[in-house]
């Protein structure tokens, strides 16, 4: 998952996007506005920030920016790229700045006073974003140019950049009458406070933990338990074995504790967050989200939020996003029906006399791939140790892109668990990496890549991106490796994918840089970064058994390859479910949605096998009602993925595989490094020389 671009501040300065700093503040304003001091063209000042120092911060960069808009608009001199374009381009440092650092404390180190903080900021800088995107004088001005471009001269990529900005601020109604302008003002200042408490009841409710004895846990791996034992000592239960309300933690229980009650019991807890009907519960909050979100886009001229959301993406409406996911629905329905009846022979032959449910199907999913491959999640585990994965993909981008991490002391952290490298390429320091890898209290859950600065060389000046990558793996017991499972070994280069991509970038303005293109082509360079996890280049070199040393066996390496389509069914119906009911959530207009008795509903009508519980449900679907990023557009991994699976095909067809230099090359040309200063499709058929195949897809997944 990746968080927002930077131009998102325009219309939703409250969802904690991360944003990169350009210029220098004045003199004497608190540290959360000032430069980036330090290395690198500076680093943010983690070690310096103070809960209580945001409202006055952002006041500050409020008010800088301010100025910085009034004096686009008092300019008397006909309206140019540069004097109105660049120059909204470059104004908003400050803000940029104290965004950056507040989005990483709401994100990772969140606490009951910076919710409180929250409540007031959010409809505060909802309505600060309002007050740009509606400001008449100066849309004015962008119009102008834009309508004028022509006599300007314009490179390819200041006509993007023109388009951009133009094209956001009339998206977000900056044509609109002033009667419309201010009620989408008030639905924006609404809803920034409903993500808040989305957010937040979600939070309270990923901080509870279950507390087992060792019994309950039989199964699990010795690190698991020993881990679990430190936690539960740790907060005062000494003796019993502690089980976090996370996906790192609820995977391998499910997949491997024997005790059923004990699956049940986790997987329930893990499933209902924010749906507990309590003081946490999200089902209010997200049919009104769903009304405020169907009647904005109304007020803007589009019949749902779903066709709005879509406009700017590849697939450009929700019916051909639609279609790509009913298209692939059908046979993953069909693979499911086939891996259930293989587990319930399982459990049939083990006389267990049981119908098998949701908790069971990790269980005996497992079962069914140690019998039909001689291969088990036990078996992979002990090699796959979380810090030489992390070699391991600092590595693969080394051989494939031309990139170096080394690892740096003394730069400002906000937790003792980040670790930082500078990146270097052609011996050259191109970029900064911050990794956070740990679970804690008050950071939210998944997995997520953020841009503190993103990548730009506007005036001749080169600014290096600074990004970071954060998980949530359970740390464990001191002396102890941390074992991952291959998802979670799989979502770490998913991850470190999207920061390659921001690493990569080679581009003149900051708005167009990195990751900064259509939120179903983002996921693409990231999903393809998975691929390199399973190279027997990278599992022959770090998934080195955590006792031994020995690296994994090639017989081991054979079989994970030969099961590399195994439980595609669940992985799909898991995601596409989700990806399913968020666009026809966003689809039914305005309709009086019962969130709890849609999702129900529509899964019967989609003929959803029981046995299955979506990925996301939604009272926790943070994706989808913790801002608009991912709202109609969860999509977006399957429709990359189609890029994807076909990208990866020429790699694989190539005589060097994922590691070519030819096929790297024009990946780095023509996708990594352009970020949005070309229409992704055109970047594309750049690199593939023509479309992206569908069929490549089914043929990923073992659905052809």
């Amino acid at each position: 998952m990746m968080e927002m671009d930077r131009r998102t501040i325009m219309g939703l300065m409250a969802s904690a996007s991360l944003l990169p700093a350009t210029a220098f503040a004045a003199e004497g304003d608190p540290v959360l506005t000032q430069a980036w001091t330090g290395p690198y063209g500076g680093v943010p000042p983690f070690d310096k920030v103070k809960v209580e120092d945001f409202e006055a911060a952002f006041d500050t960069a409020m008010n800088a920016q301010r100025k910085e808009i009034a004096a686009i608009t008092a300019n008397t001199a006909a309206p140019t790229f540069e004097n109105t374009i660049v120059a909204l381009e470059t104004a908003g440092a400050e803000m940029e700045r104290v965004s950056t650092v507040y989005g990483v404390w709401s994100s990772g180190l969140s606490t009951p006073t910076l919710q409180e903080i929250s409540k007031r900021l959010s409809p505060k800088l909802a309505a600060f974003g309002d007050e740009i995107n509606q400001n008449e004088v100066l849309f004015q001005k962008i119009r102008t140019v834009y309508e004028g471009k022509a006599a300007f001269k314009l490179t390819p990529e200041q006509d993007r950049l023109l388009w951009v900005t133009h094209n956001g601020f009339v998206r977000s109604g900056a044509a609109l009458s002033p009667e419309a302008k201010t009620r989408v003002a008030a639905i924006n200042k609404e809803l920034s406070v409903l993500f808040n408490q989305f957010s937040d009841n979600l939070l309270h409710d990923e901080e509870q933990t279950l507390y087992f004895s060792k019994d309950e846990l039989a199964g699990l791996s010795d690190g698991f338990l020993a881990s679990a034992a430190a936690s539960a000592k740790a907060a005062g239960k000494d003796g019993q074995y502690a089980v976090a309300n996370t996906r790192s933690a609820m995977e391998p229980v499910t997949t491997f504790a024997t005790n059923r009650a004990t699956r049940e019991k986790v997987w329930r807890f893990y499933v209902n967050r924010g749906d507990n009907g309590d003081a946490s519960d999200n089902n209010a909050i997200i049919k009104k989200i769903l009304k405020l979100r169907v009647e904005r886009a109304n007020l803007r001229g589009y019949k749902t939020h779903a066709h709005w959301r879509v406009e700017t993406a590849m697939a450009k409406t929700p019916e051909a996003a639609m279609g790509l996911m009913e298209s692939v629905w059908p046979a993953a329905v069909k693979r499911v029906h086939e891996e259930v009846a293989d587990m319930q022979k399982v459990a049939d032959s083990e006389k267990a006399n049981i119908t098998i449910e949701p908790w069971d199907y990790r269980f005996y999913a497992e079962k069914v791939r140690k019998a039909r491959y001689d291969l088990d999640e036990n078996e992979i585990k002990p090699y796959l140790q979380l810090d030489k994965l992390i070699e391991g993909m600092f590595w693969a981008a080394s051989q494939t892109y031309g990139f170096g991490f080394r690892k740096v002391e003394g730069l400002p952290v906000f937790h003792p668990d980040v670790t930082t490298y500078e990146v270097l390429r052609d011996g050259k320091v191109i970029g900064v990496h911050y990794l956070d890898p740990y679970a804690r209290k008050g950071k939210r859950s998944g997995a997520w890549m953020n841009a503190y600065r993103s990548q730009s060389k506007e005036g001749g000046k080169a600014i290096i991106p600074i990004v970071s990558n954060n998980s949530n793996f359970i740390k464990g017991a001191v002396g102890e490796p941390v074992l991952i499972s291959w998802d979670d070994a799989s979502t770490l280069f998913h991850e470190f994918g999207h920061a390659i991509h921001g690493l990569s970038s080679n581009v003149t303005y900051q708005t167009l840089s990195g990751t900064s293109v259509a939120r179903d082509y983002v996921e693409f360079p990231s999903q393809v970064n998975e691929r390199w996890l399973s190279t027997p280049e990278v599992l022959s070199r770090f998934a080195l058994h955590y006792k031994t040393g020995k690296p994994m066996p090639a017989e081991l390496l054979a079989k994970i390859k030969k099961a590399d389509t195994f439980n595609q069914g669940f992985a799909t119906v898991e995601y596409l479910s989700s990806a399913l009911i968020d666009m026809k959530l966003h689809l039914a207009g305005d309709a009086d949605i019962d969130p709890d008795a849609f999702e129900r509903e529509e899964l019967a009508k989609l003929g959803m096998p029981k046995e299955i519980v979506m990925r996301h449900r939604t009272p926790q679907f943070a994706h989808v009602f913790s801002s608009d990023g991912y709202s109609a557009g969860y999509y977006s991994y399957l429709w990359a993925d189609v890029v994807a699976a076909d990208c990866s095909e020429a790699f694989a067809e190539a005589p060097g595989g994922f590691y070519d230099q030819t096929v790297a090359g024009k990946m780095m040309k023509n996708i990594l490094s352009v970020g949005n200063t070309i229409d992704p499709a055109i970047a594309y058929r750049n690199f593939r020389g023509r479309d992206a195949d569908p069929k490549a897809l089914m043929r990923s997944r073992g659905f052809a």
